[in-house]
């Protein structure tokens, strides 16, 4: 298979400056604030994106070496397949966030719920739409008790 390549469409910013102080998970930084710097060509696709109260966030975790197949998270004693986990340490280092859409400046998108690290290069943007991306009777595995 041929090599696939992506460019940042832009840059998200935030205060966590390392994985120590970062939250797990977006739901868990809720009061974080952050914004996207979206580059200048990508400015026209942004209308009409504040009629959405929340949106998705696909990233790539810049900071991640390596790749771990099976991995213990934080949520339990044991190891689980990478596939089953939300580890960054995976073999196409590539994150995904729901954050709130707080207000949108030019081409700068405010946001909370913020998870990511400083600098993390933004790879699209998508609406998060509850008809859509939520699932009635959606089983979440190894997670039942933990959560």
């Amino acid at each position: 298979m041929k090599e696939i390549r992506y460019q940042p469409i832009g840059i998200i910013h935030s205060d966590i400056k390392s994985l120590d102080n970062a939250p797990i998970q977006a739901v868990y930084g809720s009061d974080r604030k952050g914004w996207i710097e979206l580059y200048p060509a990508y400015k026209e696709g942004l209308m009409d994106i504040e009629g959405f109260s929340h949106i998705i966030l696909i990233y790539h975790f810049h900071l991640c070496r390596g790749v771990a197949l099976r991995y213990k998270p934080f949520l339990d004693d044991r190891p689980h397949g990478v596939f089953a986990i939300r580890s960054p340490l995976r073999p196409n280092p590539v994150g995904l966030s729901v954050v709130k859409l707080d207000s949108v400046i030019d081409s700068i998108i405010h946001i909370s719920g913020v998870d990511m690290i400083d600098g993390t290069p933004l790879l699209d943007i998508k609406p998060f739409i509850p008809q859509f991306d939520n699932r009635d009777g959606a089983k979440i595995g190894w997670l039942k008790d933990k959560i």
